[in-house]
């Protein structure tokens, strides 16, 4: 039987490998189902579509368990450098903690990352003490280049942002994943379950996705169907697969036992 590590960042280690956002739901009550059915540990927030003047379970974040989830703030929507990091400040503010995932946004279209601001930005928290989880596109320099600047796990996008195309270059994840040396999660893009899997078959840390379940006709049951695909491609991986071949071989030995 084969046993799997922890997913481990900074100094924390989670069971689940599957990291799951909180924007999008029609109701706090299908969001709190959604989460509890995808097994997820680490939620994000969006600390800039938060209205923090809100009080009770009509604010997201006190209507999140924190017993049960560690709080993932997020700089969703921040475009400059600048803006990320006055958010990183404030989730350090309300006493969130200091896990952050970066996104410095370079186009309102695309919502591809600025990788330039994002280096910039990965840096100054990193010396700040932030555990920078730095969502970026799926380019092996930048991921390198991420990382050296302190971001303690890499996240390339395996597409747009909430477009469901899945994992559009396996190469480029693979090569991602061989240029960093810490944990490296698919950050954006999922569609459905079968996207999950092909992730994890891949050999990645972890998949953070939102839009997939919080959009689906069933979110409850498209999280627990997200659940067991990152189970089972977890576990894929970990199998290892068969090589590729150009020409049939059988299945059955030619002689008898």
């Amino acid at each position: 039987m084969i046993e799997d590590k922890p997913l481990k960042i900074g100094n924390r280690e989670f069971r689940s490998r599957l990291l799951v956002g909180t924007g999008k739901y029609e109701s706090f009550e299908t969001m709190r189902e959604a989460l509890k059915e995808s097994g997820a540990e680490i939620v994000t927030v969006a600390l800039r579509r938060v209205d923090l003047s809100k009080k009770g379970d009509e604010n997201l974040l006190n209507a999140l368990d924190p017993a049960r989830y560690t709080i993932l703030p997020n700089t969703a929507g921040c475009y400059t450098r600048e803006d990320a990091v006055k958010i990183a400040h404030l989730a350090r503010e309300l006493e969130i903690g200091n896990l952050i995932k970066l996104e410095v946004i370079g186009d309102e279209r695309t919502l591809l990352p600025d990788v330039v601001a994002t280096l910039d930005a990965t840096k100054q928290l990193a010396d700040e003490g932030f555990v920078v989880m730095a969502y970026t596109n799926d380019d092996p320099i930048i991921a390198q280049k991420l990382e050296e600047a302190g971001a303690a796990v890499v996240m390339p996008a395996g597409s747009p942002i909430g477009s469901g195309q899945g994992i559009l270059n396996p190469n480029n994840i693979r090569l991602c994943m061989e240029a960093v040396k810490g944990p490296l999660i698919v950050d954006a893009g999922v569609g459905t379950a079968s996207d999950v899997t092909v992730a994890f078959e891949l050999g990645v840390d972890g998949v953070l996705l939102n839009t997939a379940i919080a959009h689906a006709k069933e979110p409850v049951s498209m999280a627990r169907a997200m659940r067991q695909a990152a189970s089972a491609g977890r576990l894929s991986y970990l199998a290892g697969r068969i090589p590729k071949k150009r020409y049939a071989t059988a299945s059955s030995p030619i002689l008898d036992f």
